[in-house]
């Protein structure tokens, strides 16, 4: 039995979301409240409105063609792309990125917000067109390139926790196009060796302290052209290998060793793009003692918090970290910690039921759509959500690194609202055009 609602709706995702919001809105009226009960911020106001802006461009997404973003999809992703760049020498600072436009003290938005839906939406063109050579290595690196701008722009920014949303998007909307599995486990591999071998010579200095030999080699900024080299040499001789021979063990060497020497070169480049804060927020997360009083700070605070919930919590307005300023960025990174502060398990359990409602029926959404440029469109978004939700809520709970993403219809933000109910609009349109192909 296919389940219909009135306009053909799905009515399970809309009033999940709307719920969601409205979860929203009390707890960033919450976040604005002192201990004496005197009301600081006008926050939840402005969520209103933004929520309200939000609805609007929803339902106007959800109706006509979806298929027609596509044809001007390009457009759209070109008109990010010139106002990020527009942001990245003109944009105004806050929280230490150059991540917002605005005019005058009036803040317009980030245009890193919209640019995850534009370029989901281009991507998601591209593969369609490209269909019959999905498997090329050539549209493997163009794809590529369609995530990589964008998020070099923001990575710039800088803002590292908005450039790693566009990772599960890539992944996500490939594995429905259908990009070979063994390309995607490369890119997965070269992306977390990345990161390991970047952070590990901090990670050394501050809480292994291993002198061994090896970990010298992998430590010290000095050896990695040797490495490089190294890993690249041996990759050519794989390849020569496996073209004369056609032996398995030559495709899987060259495989590694390729993968290892991206994985150098990109550590290298993540040690003189990134900040200082930022690779330390990576640090703290494997041990927040390190910086206590620092970046580990906001860690301790949001596990504390949490914890202190219990089953039923504290009560709405009486959670003492977010009440007495504990918490950092409550109203927009830290607000699941609020949540779990005053309304328990019973309300952390509410709102991860109600993700999991959105995600689903994404899923179904994805399912059933009839075209194959919905589904892909369909997977960027779910991945989208998926990773928003895991990464801020594992870390308020100390299971994720500090990247400063919004928890996705819930945190406080104009931007990342009408991102989401704009994407929300696209995923009912495509599942109300599910018979008209």
């Amino acid at each position: 039995m296919k389940i219909r609602s009135f306009l053909g709706f799905d009515i399970f995702i809309f009033f999940s979301v709307i719920f969601l919001m409205l979860i929203g809105v009390l707890f960033i009226y919450s976040s604005g409240v002192s201990s004496s009960g005197i009301v600081y911020s006008n926050e939840h106001i402005k969520q209103i409105i933004s929520i309200s802006i939000g609805l609007l461009l929803c339902l106007l997404f959800s109706f006509g063609n979806y298929s027609r973003l596509g044809e001007w999809s390009l457009y759209f992703y070109m008109a990010g792309i010139i106002s990020l760049i527009y942001t990245l020498f003109f944009g105004k600072v806050v929280n230490g990125a150059r991540s917002w436009i605005s005019l005058g003290s009036f803040h317009i938005g980030q245009p890193s917000e919209i640019m995850k839906i534009l370029t989901i939406l281009y991507l998601g063109h591209f593969f369609d067109h490209h269909r019959n050579s999905i498997n090329k290595l050539r549209t493997l690196f163009i794809s590529l390139g369609i995530v990589a701008l964008p998020m070099g722009l923001i990575l710039l920014q800088p803002d590292m926790g908005t450039a790693l949303v566009y990772v599960p998007i890539y992944l996500f909307s490939a594995f429905i196009a259908q990009i070979p599995l063994r390309y995607l486990f490369f890119l997965v591999l070269s992306g977390a060796l990345t990161i390991f071998i970047g952070i590990l010579p901090e990670w050394n200095s501050m809480i292994l302290h291993n002198e061994g030999l090896f970990i010298r080699i992998l430590t010290e900024d000095s050896f990695w052209p040797y490495l490089i080299l190294v890993a690249a040499l041996l990759t050519i001789i794989s390849l020569i290998g496996y073209i004369f021979y056609h032996r398995k063990y030559f495709y899987w060497t060259g495989f590694f060793a390729f993968s290892s020497s991206l994985s150098f070169f990109g550590a290298l480049i993540m040690q003189k793009v990134l900040k200082d804060y930022q690779i330390m927020r990576l640090i703290v997360f494997l041990d927040p003692e390190v910086d206590p009083r620092g970046t580990g700070w906001h860690i301790i605070q949001s596990i504390t918090a949490v914890g202190s919930g219990g089953l039923y919590g504290k009560g709405f307005l009486q959670g003492t970290q977010s009440q007495y300023r504990f918490l950092p960025m409550q109203s927009t990174d830290f607000i699941f910690s609020i949540i779990a502060e005053e309304w328990g398990f019973i309300g952390s359990f509410l709102v991860l039921f109600l993700f999991t409602i959105v995600l689903l029926r994404g899923i179904y959404i994805i399912w059933t759509a009839k075209d194959r440029f919905g589904k892909i469109i369909g997977a960027g978004i779910v991945g989208m959500i998926f990773f928003h939700m895991v990464v801020n809520i594992g870390m308020t709970m100390g299971v994720m690194p500090i990247t400063g993403i919004p928890l996705p219809f819930v945190s406080y933000g104009g931007s990342s609202i009408l991102n989401s109910l704009i994407s929300i609009g696209i995923l009912l349109n495509i599942h109300q055009r599910r018979y008209h192909f």
